[in-house]
């Protein structure tokens, strides 16, 4: 049994000054108001860990390269010292013996104890052609029984896929959802009819919102405009001041909330590794100016982590702090229907992090146990 009395505690919904949290079996057994006597004091904010839902690398190995155990291990080990305690590893458009790969590695990491893992997340491959940005197009392909038969075997951790309402229809959104598949739609160009028929038929949530989908107009308001109206979808964003202007991020968070709206790292492998360029499929992808771009100038994922997702929320959003942390932590969590994760609560996981003045990770704590 351990008592921590942090500085300040984030439960998810709030910021309190001197509380402590009791942790015990790896789970929060009480919360207390004022610190008892005993307790470990720790200067900073304690608040639930990360919880990122789109990460494709990390460490210097990216997830589509390697689709393996040690993979993951390595990569949720590199975003654990940002203060992540669970990914979903994020499979750019692959084959279908590459995405059959992933599934069975998340499999095999869970099953090895990897720490800080979730579940799987498939960006594609039934994506639009045109709004494809680096997924090679060679690599997309119409969504069939196949799939379906793959997506829908019965697996112990979540699984959230990324479509394109134009190349699933909403009978096989309905059927994903049905059987526990996160369905969230992006790189798309749809209209607005199939956007919400894709909505309606299940699909939850918009991917990185704004990147590979057209710019909303006033007379068409496209797939962005959908998402901005409905108050009940989810949608993630990539926060790095390159994917997305401020001001532009500014208005969809003042329409989402926090409570829709989810920060996400779209992480590639250079996050915690030191090192300006990495391959993706064959092509030389280089860091210059916080940016990782293909020599054509694409961007290629983002050299994010989510401790500068949540601070960036404060400037670039406007955020309160309790906002900018709901967005790393609750909000995702409550998207995968994950009851113990994103908040500081009796009967929650003990993933906890420690962060300083300037919101940077100082401590990692995964089941209750010092990562």
């Amino acid at each position: 049994m351990t008592i921590l009395a942090p500085t300040w505690l984030f439960d998810g919904e709030i910021i309190r000054s001197g509380a402590a949290v009791r942790v015990e079996g790896g789970r929060i057994a009480e919360v207390f108001d004022t610190a008892p006597a005993g307790a470990t004091r720790l200067d900073g904010l304690l608040a639930p860990g990360f919880v990122d839902i789109q990460v494709n690398g990390g460490g210097g190995v990216l997830f589509n390269d390697a689709p393996t155990a040690d993979t993951l291990r390595k990569i949720t080990a590199a975003h654990r010292r940002f203060g992540v305690t669970g990914i979903m590893a994020t499979l750019i458009s692959d084959s279908r013996e590459k995405t059959a790969a992933a599934l069975d590695a998340v499999s095999a990491a869970l099953e090895a104890g990897v720490e800080g893992l979730i579940g799987l997340h498939l960006e594609g491959p039934w994506l639009s052609e045109p709004r494809r940005g680096v997924h090679p197009a060679t690599n997309l392909r119409e969504f069939d029984a196949s799939d379906f038969a793959m997506l829908t075997a019965k697996r112990g951790f979540p699984l959230m896929i990324t479509v394109a309402p134009e190349r699933v229809s909403p009978e096989d959104i309905d059927a994903l959802t049905g059987k526990g598949v996160y369905v969230s739609l992006g790189h798309t160009a749809a209209d607005i009819a199939t956007v919400e028929e894709a909505l309606a038929a299940g699909a939850t949530c918009f991917t990185h919102l704004f990147n590979a989908m057209p710019a909303m107009e006033s007379r068409n308001p496209g797939p962005v405009g959908v998402a901005l109206a409905d108050g009940e979808t989810f949608t993630s964003l990539i926060l790095d001041g390159l994917h997305v202007h401020p001001l532009t991020a500014r208005v969809a968070f003042l329409a989402k909330t926090a409570r829709r709206m989810i920060l996400v790292s779209d992480a590639m492998a250079t996050v915690g590794a030191g090192r300006p360029e990495m391959s993706l499929f064959g092509e030389t992808v280089r860091l210059s100016h916080g940016a990782l771009r293909t020599a054509s100038g694409t961007l290629a994922g983002a050299h994010l982590n989510m401790a500068a997702a949540a601070r960036n929320a404060l400037t670039m959003l406007k955020a309160s702090e309790a906002e900018a942390l709901r967005m790393a932590t609750l909000t995702p969590a409550e998207f995968l229907g994950l009851d113990d994760r994103g908040r500081i609560a009796p009967g929650a996981r003990a993933d906890l992090v420690l962060l300083d003045e300037w919101w940077r990770a100082q401590a990692v704590w995964i089941n209750g146990v010092p990562a």
